[in-house]
């Protein structure tokens, strides 16, 4: 028991090592190498479909009468859609900028919506599970709008219009960011024997979150090891995705704080979909950007553990006394 439960304990680590590594004794399978382009191919479609998946089994479980929506929320998502057309505005008029690629990792960090898996940290520091779940839809409902309007202007497709690109990206990003909450919603509404069989096996979403993670952590090992990129910018990359982490824990927590709404606001910002970012990365800008994404799994992961590990020792001295 006590060898499953630090494995449960740390299982998303063990997702990320077990992409990493499983990237590595695939690759190095001499009988597999027919198979390397049949692989990719079918993660590009896989990895829409987890996140898709994840998404769905959240929504299931959300009861429109029961969101709150909090001042705060809307400053949350100025913070995130501002930072990120800021960004973009920045690289549109500097397009040859020797930090592009950082700067994009940057705006995947940014725009990220919340994690799936928010509302159970969240309620865990003792958060409002409620308010971290209205606030996942807002920023979902922000992305979908806000990267297609933007990825064009910052990262163009030769021989193709903005506005056709704009289009491209919308059909990409609306089905894995709108589509599983509007589905959930309509289940729940028209066929309530079918959303109580789904919404009870949420825990699958958690289960789902691990496989797409483990990955996407494999695919942004194959952007790595593949990548002409220099090593100071992959470097870079990880330096921007721990800055833009530790600054949405912090500015979040200190949003909240003047709402009493500390630990809630802290997750909403900082806790992220780090397999969407990932997504985001490979999909939209450069295959090296996902790397941004990759590494920001790791950094949240590392404050929410430690968030953790301090809110159960402040428990237990509390309870003492």
């Amino acid at each position: 028991m006590t060898l499953y439960k630090f494995i449960k304990d740390w299982i998303l680590i063990f997702a990320i090592l077990g992409g990493v590594l499983g990237y590595f004794i695939y690759t190095s399978i001499p009988a597999l190498d027919g198979t390397h382009a049949f692989m990719l191919q079918a993660v590009s479609i896989i990895q829409p479909l987890l996140i898709f998946g994840m998404l769905f089994l959240t929504f299931s479980r959300v009861n429109i009468r029961k969101l709150r929506l909090c001042r705060y929320h809307w400053w949350l998502l100025l913070f995130q859609t501002g930072m990120f057309l800021s960004i973009g505005a920045l690289l549109t008029v500097m397009p040859h900028s020797g930090m592009r690629i950082v700067l994009e990792g940057a705006m995947i960090c940014l725009i990220c919506p919340t994690a799936t898996a928010g509302a159970v940290i969240t309620k865990k520091l003792g958060g409002n599970a409620a308010h971290i779940i209205t606030y996942t839809i807002l920023i979902n409902l922000a992305a979908s709008l806000v990267i297609p309007a933007t990825v064009p202007f910052v990262h163009p497709t030769p021989g193709m219009s903005i506005w056709n690109a704009s289009v491209l990206i919308l059909g990409k990003v609306f089905p894995l960011l709108l589509l599983p909450l509007i589905s959930a919603l309509l289940i729940r509404q028209f066929f309530p024997k079918l959303h109580y069989i789904i919404s009870s096996r949420h825990y699958l979403s958690f289960q789902l979150w691990v496989v797409a993670l483990a990955l996407a952590m494999a695919v942004t090992t194959r952007y790595i090891v593949h990548s002409n990129v220099s090593l100071s910018t992959e470097l870079w990359l990880v330096a921007v995705s721990l800055a833009s982490c530790i600054l949405q824990f912090w500015l979040g927590r200190k949003i909240g704080s003047m709402y009493n709404d500390t630990v809630t606001a802290g997750q909403s910002l900082g806790q992220k979909n780090t397999v969407l970012a990932i997504w985001l990365g490979y999909t939209f800008f450069s295959p090296i950007t996902s790397l941004a994404g990759g590494f920001y799994s790791i950094w949240h992961n590392v404050i929410n553990s430690w968030q953790l590990y301090r809110h159960k020792k402040l428990s237990k001295t509390q309870h003492l006394k």
